[in-house]
């Protein structure tokens, strides 16, 4: 979508049929073609190196992040232009602001449909910034400060953004990793091992930046770990039905399946 946005700025697939730049005449270029045009070629570049890596192996996730004691970091942080892990603590980053800029607006924007249980039918409302999927476990974005709630436990996956609700939780892990990127067998176990002893304190949040896919993941692996569900499909299922926009790509898919297998199926045989 991003390629898409940028070809059209800056080619003449934006001209309507008189030959005129819908945003301007050819020989006056503004600001409002050039600087679109830029932030969408910058995140087409980005996104296109981390979906390409991430494509091909496992081993991408290992080089683009790792965790530390203290917090976790990547590869990817060593080569931004300003300090990459400096902004998961001051929370501003020249290098991640086209991302920041991107989530508040989808974050602000993003509609889903609901059925109303009275009547039956279905009609669009404001994804929350998060939902909860089942009692006392909650799947949402970046966002989940502007609920003013305090958590039991709280799962960040996001490599970027600094955790706003780190000062209302008991308990907090934080397992980056890049966005459409799901976490290997041994880390989803380990998050949902983490989620379910965090669920005695209070809520649990889990958590990415839109609160889709990479959240979605690491939920049905807590839904089976705490002995809600007996697979991921079934816990999948349940959040669909309360949050309509989580999705599961492929890798996604296959990486529950292998840990349905190893670490709970292997287990319980």
């Amino acid at each position: 979508m991003s390629y898409a946005g940028y070809s059209w700025l800056g080619s003449s697939g934006g001209d309507d049929r008189n030959g005129r730049l819908l945003m301007g005449d050819d020989s006056s270029k503004s600001a409002l073609q050039v600087l679109p045009s830029l932030l969408l070629g910058y995140s087409a570049f980005l996104n296109g190196v981390v979906a390409a890596s991430a494509a091909k192996s496992e081993a991408f996730l290992k080089l683009a992040t790792y965790t530390n004691s203290n917090r976790s970091g990547s590869i990817v942080s060593a080569l931004a232009p300003i300090g990459y892990r400096e902004k998961r603590r001051n929370g501003a980053n020249t290098f991640v602001d086209p991302t920041f800029l991107y989530t508040h607006i989808h974050t602000r924007l993003s509609r889903h449909k609901v059925k109303d249980p009275t009547t039956g039918k279905y009609h669009n409302e404001a994804v929350p910034v998060a939902s909860e999927i089942y009692k006392g476990w909650w799947v949402g974005g970046c966002y989940g400060h502007e609920l003013d709630k305090d958590w039991g436990g709280v799962i960040d996956l996001t490599v970027e953004f600094p955790e706003s609700c780190r000062g209302r939780t008991r308990h907090y892990i934080s397992a980056p990793t890049w966005d459409g990127v799901p976490l290997p067998p041994a880390e989803l176990d380990r998050v949902a091992i983490f989620a379910v002893e965090a669920r005695k304190d209070g809520d649990v949040l889990v958590h990415c930046a839109h609160g889709r896919g990479r959240s979605t993941t690491v939920m049905c692996a807590c839904l089976v770990k705490a002995g809600l569900y007996s697979t991921w499909q079934e816990a999948f299922k349940q959040i669909r039905n309360n949050r309509s926009v989580c999705k599961l790509n492929r890798r996604m898919k296959e990486n529950l399946s292998e840990w349905q297998a190893q670490y709970f199926e292997g287990k319980n045989a």
